[in-house]
């Protein structure tokens, strides 16, 4: 037989406030210290996968820009290349042009020689009046804007490069080859030559060459005998 408290049934259920839910009624037990807190191994893990992971993508990012780096360069490099063989091509174009236009001038100017060659000859036979010398004035005019310069005089040194001789002859009064009639006159454009003068040469005297040689002898061999020129 068991003794029963007094005032106390085992039936009986605490009294719960009214609007409480049920499980309020029941004791709650405080969380451990244990199961709060997380290990400290695996802090220590997280931490260093995480360092890694940063290493690594560190380690990508800069091979990447490495390879953008070399990319770069390699197209900077083709671009020069492209703009010196552009400037080349640009400075061969002007060139050709020119000298195009040049030939194209020379063969033109080349035709009308031969009208400017008897205006010449009118000139010369006081035939360049009225207004066929204002036609061959203007003729000329245009020749010259163009380019065209005429050449060749008497007297100048015979330039086989720019002069024809047509005729030779020997003349005492000159010590070389010389021009001494211009038989027809050159012309030129800058630097290219058109048609060379045709002109009559003359060149010294083989004899007078000769005697002028042993007079300058016997000059040198009396001075020495003399003991040397006088001296004022």
């Amino acid at each position: 037989m068991t003794e029963e408290t007094p005032g106390f049934d085992k039936s009986e259920k605490p009294d719960v406030p009214s609007g409480a839910a049920p499980e309020d009624a029941e004791p709650k037990t405080a969380p451990s210290d244990q199961e709060g807190a997380a290990p400290a191994g695996d802090s220590a893990s997280s931490a260093s996968s995480a360092s890694d992971k940063t290493a690594s993508d560190d380690v990508g990012l800069t091979a990447q820009l490495d390879q953008v780096r070399t990319a770069l360069g390699e197209r900077t490099a083709d671009l020069q290349r492209l703009q010196a063989e552009y400037q080349n091509y640009r400075r061969r174009v002007e060139r050709d042009r020119i000298a195009v236009k040049e030939v194209a001038i020379a063969n033109l100017l080349g035709e009308l020689l031969p009208v400017l060659d008897d205006v010449g000859r009118a000139r010369e036979h006081g035939e360049l009046v009225g207004g066929f010398k204002s036609v061959a004035e203007s003729l000329e005019t245009v020749v010259a804007k163009m380019g065209l310069q005429q050449f060749g005089k008497e007297g100048e040194p015979f330039d086989p490069t720019v002069h024809e001789a047509l005729m030779h002859s020997y003349a005492p009064d000159v010590t070389e080859t010389t021009c001494v009639a211009i038989l027809q006159p050159g012309y030129r454009i800058g630097e290219r030559t058109i048609r060379p003068a045709r002109v009559a040469v003359a060149e010294p005297q083989p004899g007078a060459q000769t005697v002028t040689s042993d007079d300058a002898s016997s000059e040198e061999e009396a001075e020495k005998e003399n003991g040397g020129p006088d001296k004022g």
